[in-house]
């Protein structure tokens, strides 16, 4: 049996994949070895069916998580998988490496990833180009599903927010300033919460004031992000991966088009090329 392991800062995605046999999928919480400590990580394997009952026989584990660029950060999470999967041989990456995969196989090309987090980086056809991004939703994420809960939630508690949309979240998510403030400064995960309002956005897609905070987040992750990748590589094809990209890519190619950039494919879920791509 092969794994093939894709994880943001909010949920990882399990593919398991013999020949012969039908493919198992299944999910979790995040793996990202920044965020969550080996006990942790360890809990969140532990509670999860398919991974208990598959485990021995798993053979080859490729791991692909956020949090994982360090080499002492890959190594901390394979000494923790290795714990679990007694049997499997682990390689861990971390998401950039495998969001190029999914996107270019062997090409080169830009990869922009607009996720739960924020990334890019150029690919030479066998691995992405070390840079300064990937700094987390505190310092960067522009464009991510964090950023983009950060600044609702910002502009709900100074007033900003047009009144049916204010209605509409205040009865979805029962908000007030002390409970939001408790939740970003005093509780573990303030990431995850962040991220967990991107459904607002896509219960609201249609929405003015939404499509106003989409195309300033995506102009601010263009100019952060791709335009200075762009400078290095120029005449590189672009591509994108990630749930916001996949979920908002007609306001992400508008926003693109403006600086005459034109996105060449948007992945959702990268897992399954990069299924494809080991096990062929």
């Amino acid at each position: 049996m092969i794994a093939v392991v894709y994880s943001g800062s909010k949920n990882a995605c399990w593919k398991i994949w013999q020949e012969g046999t039908a493919m198992i999928e299944t999910h979790t919480a995040s793996v990202n070895p920044c965020f969550n400590d080996p006990k942790q990580v360890l809990q969140v394997l532990s509670k999860n069916i398919t991974l208990i009952h598959n485990a021995e026989n798993i053979r080859k584990i490729y791991v692909f998580a956020a949090g994982a660029s360090a080499k002492e950060k890959q190594q901390e999470l394979t000494s923790t998988l290795e714990q679990f999967f007694v049997n499997g041989k682990i390689k861990v990456k971390d998401d950039v490496y495998g969001a190029a995969i999914a996107a270019c196989h062997d090409k080169t090309g830009i990869v922009g990833i607009l996720g739960s987090g924020a990334n890019c980086a150029y690919y030479n056809g066998k691995k992405p180009e070390k840079n300064n991004y990937g700094l987390g939703y505190i310092l960067a994420d522009e464009g991510s599903a964090n950023y983009f809960g950060k600044m609702l939630l910002k502009n709900f508690l100074e007033g900003k927010m047009p009144e049916d949309l204010k209605m509409k979240i205040e009865a979805q998510y029962n908000l007030d300033r002390p409970s939001i403030l408790e939740r970003v400064y005093r509780k573990p995960q303030a990431q995850t919460y962040l991220a967990s309002f991107l459904d607002f956005y896509l219960d609201n897609r249609n929405h003015t004031y939404i499509q106003q905070l989409l195309a300033q987040g995506f102009d601010k992750y263009i100019k952060s992000y791709i335009i200075p990748t762009l400078e290095k590589h120029p005449e590189e094809e672009v591509h994108f991966v990630g749930s916001v990209a996949g979920a908002f890519q007609d306001q992400l190619r508008e926003v693109a088009s403006k600086y005459n950039i034109s996105i060449v494919s948007v992945t959702r879920e990268p897992i399954h090329n990069i299924l494809n791509y080991y096990t062929n």
